[in-house]
């Protein structure tokens, strides 16, 4: 059983940045895959993030490589992605999620997070 919940979303101009934060709780953290997900309204659920277990590997979609960076600190039990020069079309709800290995997929994910909102502003 693993608990994972987003924070640091909200509002920004063009051009800013953010940094959200998904928190584990209940099993253990390091040693499961780490995943960012995104949804924007009238869209599906695309990839954005993903890092390894060992944090020896990390995947980013095309659309965020160079911008966004995600990270982890397996002593915070913390998930983080750091997102830079943001757009408006970065708007969207951002899913934390874990599994057992880093993929793209989001079905390979067992555990997920109630989503943090993300808004750009033009």
């Amino acid at each position: 059983q693993v608990q994972l919940v987003e924070s640091g979303g909200g509002l920004v101009q063009a051009g800013g940045s953010l940094r959200l934060s998904c928190a584990a709780s209940g099993r253990t953290f390091s040693s499961r895959a780490m995943a960012w997900f995104r949804q924007a309204p009238g869209k599906e659920r695309e990839f954005a993030a993903a890092i390894s277990r060992s944090d020896s590997s990390t995947n980013y979609a095309d659309s965020v490589k160079g911008r966004f960076t995600i990270s982890r600190d397996n002593a915070k039990n913390t998930m983080y992605l750091q997102m830079n020069s943001l757009k408006p079309e970065d708007t969207a709800v951002y899913y934390c999620a874990a599994g057992g290995f880093i993929s793209t997929m989001s079905t390979q994910y067992a555990y997920w997070g109630q989503g943090t909102r993300v808004t750009v502003s033009s």
